[in-house]
């Protein structure tokens, strides 16, 4: 190769390029996706990339797609709701639940299933990473865990039955029958509307920087 020239990206039969694994985020920072870097997460790629991952692969009433910022935003309100004896730390960790999405985006169940365990390894990978960025224990505690589980039951039946067309039989089958919620997170959810997504970002800023400002 003369001097000066670009190196050979193409590799060859011996020496075969490596695949890239680096995704980059509009804030300027690559995110090696096999090794993620807690310093390379920022709040503003999580929040513009979750605002932008529709739920039900899009399959939702509505001119928008209902996000998962959104959906994120009212776990942890129900989560809050059921469980009023929560830390801001336990908050951050719902509101924060579904964060690898920004880069993996949402896939049903039905297909991470199909997907297996090594799908669920590299989503783990990021989830530690995000809570190490963010000052939170690289693995939730098993009950807290349990419990943003059950708020995102909650929340997945009500998008199910109010937005995505299920049955409500048919979505106590595979979601769970929820419990009574007060007035006025229980006459949200029953009226969910999604939201353009500049404003389902802002809210979950928003709702971070609360969270943040005292964990």
């Amino acid at each position: 190769m003369p001097t000066g020239s670009s190196p050979d990206r193409t590799g060859s039969a011996n020496n075969p390029p490596k695949p890239r694994a680096w995704q980059r985020m509009l804030s300027g920072r690559r995110l090696d996706l096999l090794d993620p870097n807690p310093n390379d997460i920022e709040i503003e790629d999580i929040a513009h990339g979750l605002a932008r991952v529709a739920r039900w692969n899009g399959q939702t009433i509505g001119p928008h797609a209902f996000s998962v910022a959104q959906h994120s935003i009212i776990v942890e309100r129900i989560g809050v709701a059921l469980n009023p004896a929560w830390e801001p730390r336990d908050r951050l960790a719902a509101l924060l639940h579904d964060a690898a999405e920004y880069v993996v985006g949402d896939l049903i169940s039905p297909f991470k299933a199909a997907l297996g365990f090594d799908y669920k390894a590299f989503e783990l990978r990021l989830m530690e990473a995000v809570h190490l960025r963010f000052g939170l224990p690289r693995e939730p505690s098993t009950q807290l865990t349990a419990e943003i589980k059950y708020a995102d039951q909650i929340a997945a039946h009500y998008e199910a039955t109010r937005l995505a067309g299920f049955a409500l039989k048919e979505a106590e089958q595979f979601f769970g029958r929820p419990p009574r919620l007060a007035s006025p997170l229980a006459e949200e959810l029953d009226h969910l509307t999604p939201l353009p997504t500049n404003d389902a970002q802002k809210l979950f800023l928003t709702r971070f920087a609360d969270l943040d400002r005292v964990v």
